[in-house]
């Protein structure tokens, strides 16, 4: 499959390790959830909100649904490219769109779409996304829109 990229699409670099391999010498499948947990993280932090920040002013972002495809193994030592694109925002939920690349070869590896709510973290009852994060994510797809077009 070929490498497919959005408008408002965060990427993250990441080497696969060891640890990230079964058995048979390619990335266990849990893994690549875990690799699209930190780009969601780092998108995050590049629009300036650290999760610890947002935990400590009641705001936690818990997975509600998960959805993976895998399209082809990464292997030991591979660079992946993780995106993540928030295709939807809710008044309490985000849905990204991410995919995993092997950066050498541009093939996707896998291709996933998570639920991810937004919940107080003192009682995890649903809450409103921080008007200020929505704001973030608005204003990132569209300079990313503008610089597609440049």
């Amino acid at each position: 499959m070929q490498l497919q990229t959005a408008p408002g699409t965060f990427a993250l670099q990441s080497r696969v390790y060891y640890e990230d391999t079964d058995a048979g010498g390619v990335v266990f499948y849990v893994n690549y959830l875990k690799f699209m947990e930190r780009a969601r993280t780092e998108f995050l932090r590049d629009l300036g909100f650290k999760q610890s920040q947002l935990a400590k002013e009641n705001c936690l972002f818990v997975v509600h649904s998960a959805n993976a495809r895998y399209h082809a193994p990464a292997r030991l030592d591979d660079l992946l490219l993780i995106t993540a694109t928030v295709s939807a925002i809710k008044r309490a939920s985000l849905v990204f769109k991410q995919q995993v690349i092997c950066q050498t070869t541009q093939q996707l590896l896998c291709a996933g779409e998570f639920i991810v709510a937004c919940v107080h973290a003192d009682t995890f009852k649903p809450r409103a996304i921080p008007k200020t994060l929505v704001d973030a994510f608005e204003a990132y797809d569209r300079r990313s829109s503008a610089g597609e077009r440049a």
